[in-house]
């Protein structure tokens, strides 16, 4: 602290004092109007998870279910083995992006699965993240999302309600589609456990779809991509026979077992697409996942002011919730404020955006663009990016795996709003060093006209052994 005060101005220092000084107070202020207002945080709502399998309401299927079991009055049941559960709370929360010194105030997601019921309440409590969790499935898993409205720390005079819009993804039924106005949204103190069948693999997002432009805008937007089957394919298993073949490994399944639990799908080749041919295997991945805030916006929902829709202009863009150069720390971050307790442990920031492969590899991107306001541009310097889908197709003919091959090489991607591409990048060439993926847009480098932010991040590529 003694070299801070000596190399920082004594003015700046005052200015970042009582900015955090109002930042406290603010929070503050929140927390009494709620108890103004009759809450005494969440602990007196009541929730329930429905996860087939799970004895004790933690979202984690047990090995055996208790007859007596409340959940499950009936008894004891068989569930398949396909069945998977996840359990996330809806509320608000605080954000460091560099180039501020003052939290950005933000809606998300918490990951709560695996907490017990009872419990669910306080670990949620202004303990979201950005971005949202990230959900990962498999092609043919039967995933039962529950969504748990925890309410609002800051706001509690919104009483918003949540839902989960699954977006991209081939979803037969509206009724878990997560559009308030065609489906269900959840009251702030309940829950709803939403289902989901993976048809198809992917790369798709995932976020709140009640007053879709502030909730987006705010942050309720997480990654979510599908693994295909093709990755389960018995070990020796021979793709497209003949001159251009591909041998699968997979050294989980050298019996050629039919039971998932037994067969990792990321132990062995990893493929983005049931492709047929083996070309789109890959070694490594990570989500890109880009989006664009308005700080007036965040700051007016803070302050409990008008919301300015009409006037939404976002200066501040982040890769996985967050700015250059946080996107290269490598380690979760954690709540940047003191919240009466409430999520006090949890990682706010909590996905990796340093991108490393090592020579030879082939590195998959899923990239996605979820800003509400900007189109964005994606580049990569001295490194090709071979496309091979958008969403849950693969390109070829008709999105067929036997349809014309369309993949195509390019250093630069264009994505609107809601757009999301595979890509893979052949690290066979490349140099062992530092490559940058970033946007193009230069008032995107950084965080509204600061110095520091913006959406660019590292890719390292280490020198073959």
């Amino acid at each position: 602290m003694k070299n801070k005060l000596i190399k920082q101005p004594m003015k700046e220092i005052l200015q970042e004092q009582n900015i955090m000084t109002r930042f406290k107070m603010k929070t503050l202020a929140g927390a009494m109007f709620a108890l103004l207002w009759g809450f005494a945080g969440p602990a007196n709502a009541t929730f329930f998870v429905q996860c087939p399998g799970d004895a004790d309401g933690d979202a984690v299927i047990d090995a055996a279910v208790d007859p007596n079991d409340s959940h499950y009055p009936d008894g004891a049941y068989s569930y398949p083995d396909d069945n998977r559960c996840f359990h996330v709370t809806a509320g608000d929360g605080w954000v460091n992006l560099a180039g501020r010194p003052e939290p950005y105030y933000f809606f998300s997601y918490h990951d709560v699965t695996g907490v017990p019921e009872a419990d669910v309440a306080i670990e949620g409590y202004v303990a979201h993240e950005n971005p949202a969790p990230t959900i990962i499935q498999d092609e043919g898993d039967l995933l039962y999302v529950t969504l748990s409205n925890v309410g609002m720390l800051q706001r509690p005079d919104l009483a918003d309600t949540h839902s989960i819009h699954y977006h991209g993804f081939p979803e037969a039924s509206t009724t878990f589609d997560g559009v308030p106005e065609m489906t269900i949204s959840i009251n702030e103190g309940a829950s709803l456990t939403y289902f989901y069948k993976a048809v198809e693999p992917g790369t798709f997002f995932w976020h709140c779809h009640v007053e879709a432009s502030e909730h987006m805008q705010m942050g309720m937007i997480g990654n979510l991509w599908v693994r295909p089957a093709q990755n389960r394919l018995p070990d020796g298993y021979v793709l497209n026979p003949g001159p251009d073949q591909h041998v699968h490994s997979n050294p989980d399944n050298l019996l050629g077992t039919t039971d998932r639990n037994q067969d990792n799908p990321i132990d062995g080749d990893k493929y983005v697409f049931n492709d047929g041919d083996g070309t789109t295997r890959y070694d490594v991945e990570y989500p890109v996942q880009i989006t664009t805030w308005d700080p007036v916006f965040h700051d007016a929902s803070r302050d409990t002011q008008p919301l300015p829709f009409i006037e939404m202009d976002d200066t501040l863009a982040m890769i996985n919730g967050r700015v250059y150069p946080d996107t290269i720390i490598e380690t979760p971050f954690p709540s940047p404020v003191e919240t009466l307790g409430y999520g006090a442990d949890t990682e706010i920031q909590p996905v990796n955006t340093m991108i490393r492969a090592t020579q030879g590899e082939q590195l998959m991107l899923r990239l996605s663009n979820v800003s509400t306001t900007d189109q964005l541009t994606v580049r990569t310097l001295g490194l090709t990016m071979k496309v091979v889908g958008a969403g849950g197709r693969i390109f070829r003919g008709r999105g067929e795996v036997d349809g014309l091959d369309m993949f195509y090489e390019t250093s630069t991607i264009e994505l609107s709003g809601g757009d999301a591409r595979s890509v893979i990048i052949d690290t066979t060439d490349a140099a062992p060093g530092t490559y940058f993926l970033y946007t193009t847009h230069l008032e995107f480098l950084s965080n509204d006209t600061e110095d520091y932010g913006g959406a660019m991040t590292e890719i390292q590529i280490a020198a073959a052994p």
